[in-house]
Formats: structure tokens, C-alpha cells, sequence
């Protein structure tokens, strides 16, 4: 299985957003810190230098969960 850093989920996450937003949206490594901190994304292990790594289909649940209100506040409607 392969598990990402906070930087590579936030680069995945930015990729799925912009599917959604037109390429408006954007996931930053601290947004992904922040989805851990508020119980959206749970770690899996850490890597070398003991950051934290996630897994792909937790990363996919975390986006799907705080889509809604990130595409609202941006200002793009949900489809």
C-alpha cells in the first residue's frame, strides 16, 4: 500500500479538488494537518523523519468530507 506525507496528500487532494472546482481549489500540507487534527484523517505510520503518512483511501474519505464547505466557501456551488 502505498502511503503519502502531508505535502504528497496535499498535492493528490489539490488534484481531485480542481476536477470539482475548474482548477479554483487548492489542498495545502497544512490542510491536510488539519483534517488530522479534527479526526477527518487518521495516520498510518510515519516516515523516516517520524511525519506522519496516510493512506490513499483515508485521504479520499477526508476530501469527500470537507468538500462541501471548501468548494461553498470558495464560492463554487456543489454539483
Amino acid at each position: 500500500m502505498t502511503l503519502y506525507t502531508a505535502p504528497e496528500a496535499a498535492e493528490l487532494a489539490t488534484r481531485w479538488r480542481r476536477l470539482m472546482s475548474a482548477g479554483a481549489a487548492e489542498v495545502k500540507p497544512a490542510t491536510i494537518r488539519q483534517w488530522a487534527s479534527r479526526g477527518h484523517l487518521t495516520p498510518v505510520g510515519l516516515d523516516n523523519r517520524d511525519h506522519p503518512l496516510y493512506a490513499l483511501p483515508d485521504l479520499a474519505r477526508a476530501e469527500l468530507a470537507t468538500r462541501g464547505r471548501a468548494l461553498r466557501l470558495a464560492g463554487i456551488p456543489e454539483t
